[in-house]
């Protein structure tokens, strides 16, 4: 029996930013083929089961006697919870017990090589993979309806790239982590806002399927982890064939944490750049939402903290973030997303002799990569101040925390 697939789903593959379409060619990855196609548009309709199954409880136990029970089985283990419930004990044996094909090592690799991205890194994360995210109109459905408007694009990226640092950290995704906690709680949050948004009576599920989809999940992750090692390149930031396959790693376990199913989980680098590929020419449709979402999100800069000559750094920040988004999204994408002007990419080009020679020496020096994972971590704290101000904090989930008292 055929599952009705929404409408939101295109006909045939739409095009992708240049940048990743040269990638994927060079890779020899085609289009998606016909049953790909028709899966991509058959998971808009598909959810989390587990993490669904475990919320429902929650709600109709009551989420302010279950939630400190999920919180404590998270922080210190399903069996450090005393008489534990049936449905939290399934849900925390499932996730605390790790796929046999996990390589913790090869995950620490791909922490390691992300890191030393350091702060263009993180800006590719937000003025491409985030930035661009808004030309996928069924995307922007349910951010709208979560009030992404009134909590504002700093203040939600600040939360993603809190998660990002928490992934990536040393240690982040080891049993218990900090990396691991912060995925199972994003987790929690998508089916909160599945749960909320779907039932708005609004919520047109024929035409966009499920809010938070495995299609749209899947896209997600590979934009949030893989797109900024890939588009590091274009900044001068080359990682070796061993990193790229780290990262990929590290993306496949950090998707079977967060709830993405395994066919999208990638078994390699050049898989991961197969499904950005694909999962892209599937969701790029921009709308009305687009510009609602991504013109306030180009002034964020305007109102960052720093200590010395602010007006002008911030001028010159909002300048830099332009440029490296028309430089990596391009002029048609630029004016989908409605913003002032392309830019002339200053900033990549600029950057890319400084980080070509920091990844020689990264790559060839002694203690070379020891030295760029420590500057890679010094830059991406001082951005999260920058963005935040110092002693503010970006606590994962808050922005959309409403979620879970009125789901």
């Amino acid at each position: 029996m055929s599952v009705p697939i929404p409408t939101r789903h295109p006909e045939r593959p739409r095009p992708i930013p240049a940048g990743v379409r040269a990638i994927a060619t060079a890779l020899a990855i085609a289009n998606p083929t016909a049953q790909q196609w028709q899966v991509l548009g058959e998971r808009l309709t598909v959810g989390d089961e587990p993490m669904d199954r475990l919320v429902d409880w929650m709600v109709a136990t009551g989420v302010e006697q279950t939630r400190p029970l999920f919180e404590r089985a998270l922080t210190d283990g399903i069996a450090n919870v005393t008489d534990a419930p049936a449905p939290l004990r399934e849900f925390f044996d499932s996730v605390e017990k790790r796929p046999e094909w996990v390589d913790l090592d090869l995950v620490r690799r791909g922490q390691r090589a992300l890191r030393r991205g350091g702060a263009d890194g993180m800006y590719l994360a937000r003025d491409v993979s985030l930035l661009g995210g808004y030309q996928f109109s069924g995307f922007n459905k349910t951010l709208l309806r979560t009030g992404a408007l009134e909590k504002g694009s700093n203040k939600r990226f600040a939360e993603t790239m809190q998660w990002a640092m928490d992934v990536i950290a040393e240690d982040g995704l080891e049993p218990l982590g900090v990396g691991y906690r912060s995925t199972i709680r994003v987790r929690l949050i998508h089916s909160f806002v599945r749960r909320h948004v779907a039932a708005m009576p609004d919520w047109r599920t024929s035409e966009w399927g499920v809010p938070v989809n495995q299609t749209d999940m899947a896209a997600t992750l590979v934009g949030a982890l893989v797109a900024p090692a890939v588009g590091a390149v274009g900044m001068g930031v080359v990682l070796s064939p061993s990193e790229y396959s780290a990262v990929a790693h590290l993306t496949r376990y950090v998707g079977w944490l967060i709830g993405v199913e395994d066919h999208w989980l990638p078994r390699s680098f050049r898989d991961s750049v197969r499904v950005l590929a694909h999962t892209l020419s599937a969701l790029a449709a921009p709308d009305e939402s687009t510009k609602q979402l991504a013109v306030p999100m180009v002034d964020d800069p305007l109102s960052w903290h720093y200590d010395r000559l602010p007006g002008l750094r911030r001028r010159i920040a909002r300048a830099q973030h332009l440029s490296i988004t028309s430089a990596f999204l391009g002029r048609r994408a630029v004016r989908s997303l409605g913003l002032p002007s392309y830019s002339l990419p200053w900033y990549p080009l600029l950057k890319m002799p400084v980080n070509l020679a920091r990844s020689v020496a990264a790559l060839s020096l002694p203690g070379g990569m020891e030295r760029a994972d420590h500057r890679g971590r010094r830059q991406h704290d001082a951005l999260l101040r920058t963005m935040i101000g110092v002693g503010a904090s970006a606590t994962i989930g808050e922005s959309a925390a409403h979620v879970s008292r009125v789901a």
